[in-house]
This record gives C-alpha cells, sequence and structure tokens, in this order.
C-alpha cells in the first residue's frame, strides 16, 4: 500500500513538473479594453521564471515605448493580472503587455527596468518578446 501511494505521489509531482516546464509557452492572453479604473488586465499569462508583467505605451510601428504600469508575475500559469496604470491612458491609446524577468537587477521583488535596460528586462522566445497589444477604450 505504502508503495503505491509513494508511486502516485511521484506520478502527480512529475506530471506537475512536466506541466510547469514543457507544454506551456510563455504568452500574454489581452483584449481590448476600458481603463477608466486606471487598470489595465490580461486574462492570462504564462511566464517560464518569476517576472512581471510591464505595460509599454506603443505605436502602430509597435515598437516598445515608455512604461505606464507593471505588475508582478509568478513562474506558470498567472490569470486576471491587474496592472496599475502610472500616467493617464485616453481611449484609443494603444499599450503593450509584456513580460519581463525578474533578472539583473539589485533587489529580488523590486521592478527596477527602465526602457532600454537590463535589468529585470523583456524576455524573448526565438528573439521575438512576449507580449500583446490591446487597445484601451
Amino acid at each position: 500500500m505504502k508503495h503505491a501511494i509513494l508511486a502516485a505521489l511521484l506520478t502527480a509531482a512529475a506530471s506537475g513538473a512536466f506541466a510547469a516546464g514543457h507544454g506551456m509557452a510563455p504568452m500574454v492572453d489581452a483584449r481590448d479594453q476600458s481603463v477608466a479604473n486606471g487598470v489595465v488586465s490580461a486574462e492570462k499569462i504564462v511566464a517560464g521564471e518569476n517576472g512581471w508583467l510591464v505595460v509599454h505605451r506603443t505605436d502602430a510601428d509597435m515598437t516598445p515605448g515608455p512604461v505606464v504600469g507593471h505588475a508582478p508575475l509568478r513562474e506558470g500559469e498567472n490569470f486576471d493580472v491587474a496592472a496599475i496604470l502610472t500616467e493617464d491612458v485616453a481611449p484609443g491609446d494603444r499599450l503593450m503587455l509584456m513580460v519581463h524577468g525578474e533578472a539583473g537587477g539589485m533587489k529580488t521583488g523590486i521592478f527596477e527596468y527602465t526602457l532600454g535596460a537590463k535589468e529585470d528586462g523583456p524576455i524573448r522566445i526565438d528573439d521575438k518578446l512576449v507580449m500583446s497589444v490591446i487597445s484601451a477604450q
């Protein structure tokens, strides 16, 4: 009986580790939304490590601009992630919701990134940013 319980526990642990490390590609799922309440949200984010949801301004050329909000992320799946906006965002403004890491900074748990810096910088998969662009409404 003990061996059956141990085997079941090991199988469950291995399955969970496999799901966390494999099969869940980093991604951001967000939709156009009202930001009248000063918050922008993503329905689901998958992060390969602890890090940040970072909200950048962007425009038609899709280049990340200044940071206007951020929120912490846990490794794995994160649902209904809300970032408080630190600047006014008007209806029609485009926002890039991007996954950043926690690496390179001086303090863990403190968001240290500024545009172009290496601290807490963007995560790239196959040299592509992990992000989604939305329009504020």
